[in-house]
């Protein structure tokens, strides 16, 4: 894991040391994220080292946004690819969807946030599989939250995952896929309106949650047109959760092309 880690600190201190030098030479349009970091960063520096962050920031911030871009789209493409194939009738419905809409077309941005059977899909997978199982926050001072006082400096932990299997919350099907329960969109989903945070929730919400649907629909979409699938015999389902959800032993998936 160190090796890992210090052959990323290398590359990007690379990107970012090229793309300094092509800011500062006027060779750039910093139309992407680390462009936007960049420039935004010698603005507010100015000269001044204090102000502006350092490279090790900037490596740090561009990990996370990798990390938390990629990462949790992928996990969430794999545990959908494993409850449609355990689910070959909702599997078929979302095929049928993308075909009346896209054919065998490339799938295009307008029209992605009609596709309402693949949406009630991937939401019943964030609520079963969110890639982020629970959330944290830290007191910074005395407060009171559901008639109980906390001093500063109290972790306060939010299990996401336990509250998405709330049968009170969700009723006595919470354990079971069921993507109906999102046909007349989230608010009526559940009988609490903030009981699905797959993204978290408030001031810090996710910023990437539109853009991480959005990826998710086009690649399923780009999927369902060209292949069906099941799980193989030897896949073993097993949710386990290192930073992320994901299973255990792999998703052992059978394509067959259509």
């Amino acid at each position: 894991m160190r090796e890992i880690n210090r052959k990323i600190h290398k590359i990007l201190r690379e990107i970012i040391g090229k793309r300094e030098k092509a800011i500062k030479n006027g060779e750039t349009n910093n139309d992407d994220l680390l462009g936007l970091l960049l420039e935004s960063n010698m603005r507010q520096s100015n000269g001044n080292a204090k102000l502006g962050l350092t490279t090790e920031d900037v490596i740090e911030e561009c990990k996370l946004f990798y990390f938390a871009g990629m990462e949790t789209t992928s996990v969430l493409l794999t545990w959908t690819l494993i409850l449609l194939s355990m689910h070959p009738e909702w599997q078929e419905r979302a095929r049928q969807e993308v075909l009346t809409h896209f054919g065998r077309s490339r799938p295009d941005f307008d029209s992605l946030s009609r596709l309402k059977i693949v949406t009630m899909i991937l939401y019943e997978v964030l609520r079963l599989y969110p890639p982020v199982v629970l959330l944290s926050r830290r007191t910074y001072k005395e407060m009171e939250l559901g008639g109980i006082k906390y001093p500063a400096g109290v972790s306060l932990l939010l299990p996401i995952v336990f509250i998405h299997h709330d049968p009170n919350i969700w009723g006595k099907d919470a354990s079971n896929f069921n993507p109906e329960r999102f046909v007349d969109g989230i608010s009526n989903a559940a009988k609490h309106q903030a009981a699905f945070l797959p993204f978290g929730g408030g001031p810090r919400i996710c910023i990437g949650q539109n853009f991480a649907l959005l990826e998710a629909k086009m690649a399923l979409c780009t999927i369902l047109q060209r292949f069906s699938f099941e799980l193989s015999p030897s896949y073993t389902h097993a949710p386990y959760t290192v930073i992320t959800l994901h299973p255990q032993h792999g998703a052992q998936i059978r394509l067959k092309k259509l």
